[in-house]
């Protein structure tokens, strides 16, 4: 069966087909090749334009003059190319998935150090290997309730039973605490009043390092004391205006006033760390020298859109400067 064969086949009235001739068939067969491109998902831009420019070189190329051996020749080359970009989109939409993989891998993992929890511990580490099985988008939401339930196991306040005793946000008001200060929930309620009057402040997030390893080798009686010890620090190196307050077990929260702009109070905070020298604990009945590192996050009070932002701010700023 020839090219006119093969696009201009017709019914009739009588029992037996016949062949339609058509005027054109081989303008039949580019429009079709042109159709079928369109049809084409549009995966990587580029590589897409490639195809589209490629696939309609070749449509044109289909001439009524060429014999029926020259046609089909370029015919397979369109099939060619059609076959060449299925082959690059779908190493390329592999390469994305294993690219976002990783990337939710880091994250997840920097994730867990935030709140202080082991990635090789065995809940982490099977959502991890989970992660590497998400082809599909069901998999995608079994994996996000997985991750769902791990975080918040009892409900969107909650924490991972992993998560280290340190790293807990204190959510009251009160000053029952070892560093003697109100809880987060007097910083929500003050930071709320803020951004309702307008006024320019300044949110610092100071963490203590080392505090599990104390816990460890001293008890938690010595973490107690260097929290006290730090939070009298703090409260002596500030301004008498400045507010600071208990945010977790490892970390301390201000908000100052008065400041010009955040680079003059990098440098005046920065000024207060170096000063940080060591504290001298109780153990045991033995007076013991720690020295415990700090290190502060600086978020400017105009990046908050609400007071229950600082939740998200503190679990983000992880990196800190450290002196």
């Amino acid at each position: 069966m020839n090219l006119r064969q093969m696009t201009g086949l017709g019914g009739s009235n009588s029992t037996e087909k016949k062949a339609v001739e058509l005027p054109n068939p081989e303008r039949v067969l580019t429009l079709v090749v042109e159709g079928a491109a369109l049809g084409v998902p549009e995966v990587d831009v580029e590589t897409y334009k490639e195809f589209r420019a490629n696939v309609a070189k070749l449509a044109l190329q289909l001439p009524d003059r060429l014999p029926e051996e020259e046609k089909l020749a370029q015919v397979r080359l369109v099939l060619r190319e059609f076959e060449n970009y299925r082959s690059r989109s779908e190493a390329e939409l592999r390469n994305r998935t294993t690219e976002w993989r990783a990337v939710v891998s880091f994250l997840f993992r920097e994730l867990l150090g935030s709140l202080g929890i082991d990635a090789s511990a065995p809940n982490p580490t099977g959502l991890i290997q989970k992660l590497a099985g998400v082809t599909t988008a069901q998999n995608a939401q079994e994996f996000y309730d997985r991750l769902e339930a791990f975080l918040h196991p009892a409900g969107a306040e909650s924490a991972p039973a992993e998560a280290s005793q340190f790293r807990t946000a204190d959510h009251s008001t009160e000053n029952l605490n070892a560093s003697g200060l109100r809880g987060g929930g007097s910083a929500i309620k003050h930071v709320k009043r803020l951004l309702e009057s307008g006024d320019k402040a300044f949110i610092v997030l100071f963490r203590l390092s080392c505090l599990n390893m104390i816990n460890q080798r001293f008890g938690p009686e010595a973490v107690e004391d260097c929290l006290m010890a730090v939070s009298a620090f703090l409260t002596q190196s500030l301004y008498s205006d400045d507010a600071i307050y208990h945010w977790s077990d490892s970390s301390l929260l201000a908000i100052l006033l008065g400041r010009a702009n955040d680079q003059i109070l990098t440098a005046e905070l920065e000024r207060i760390a170096m000063q940080n020298r060591e504290t001298t604990v109780s153990i045991g009945g033995r007076a013991t020298v720690l020295r415990i590192p700090i290190t502060f996050d600086l978020t400017p009070i105009e990046r908050l859109k609400s007071a229950d932002d600082l939740y998200k701010i503190t679990l983000l700023t992880t990196s800190g400067r450290t002196r």
